[in-house]
């Protein structure tokens, strides 16, 4: 035999083996391609007499029902000022003040700037916590100095310090 018959005897040994594993391997897949046999089920009949100690009903209240989640945050503190009688001031002018905030502090009674001109630290603190998500922007934009301009309607120096007006 010459090296000629080896190799063709060698290459035909390689195909042989590469087409048995390749069919091994799709037999394998064929079998997990397979749908899954059906799973018996087993039911035990159910008797129709009960067994057992008798028992008596229950009354079983209702469930209750849910308080509604409040859309604007719940004021629980008096006004600390009694609603000064004639028209209200437009809270909204103070920067920091949105409809928001004067709907709560209009909520507290508050609804003129000298009011909030006439906070002392105590009221401060008082409202302050009142203002849920707010909180903070009383000392933050300065809100007391603000009313205090406006009161005074001194519009000049309110706009010289923080800005334009509405």
């Amino acid at each position: 035999m010459d090296s000629s018959t080896w190799v063709l005897i060698l290459l035909g040994v390689i195909v042989v083996a590469i087409a048995v594993w390749w069919l091994a391997g799709s037999g394998k897949r064929v079998e997990a391609d397979k749908p899954a046999a059906p799973l018996e089920k087993k039911v035990e009949a159910i008797s129709p007499v009960i067994t057992g100690p008798a028992v008596a009903p229950v009354d079983v209240p209702p469930p209750a029902e849910p308080a509604p989640a409040p859309s604007e945050p719940a004021t629980s503190a008096a006004p600390i000022h009694a609603v000064p009688a004639g028209p209200a001031d437009d809270l909204i002018q103070l920067k920091g003040v949105g409809p928001k905030v004067a709907a709560l502090l209009n909520g507290l009674g508050v609804t003129r700037f000298d009011q909030i001109a006439a906070w002392s630290e105590a009221d401060i603190a008082r409202i302050d916590a009142e203002l849920g998500a707010f909180k903070g922007r009383i000392a933050r934009d300065q809100w007391v100095e603000q009313a205090r301009l406006l009161a005074a309607g001194d519009t000049a120096g309110y706009e010289a310090k923080f800005g334009k007006l509405g």
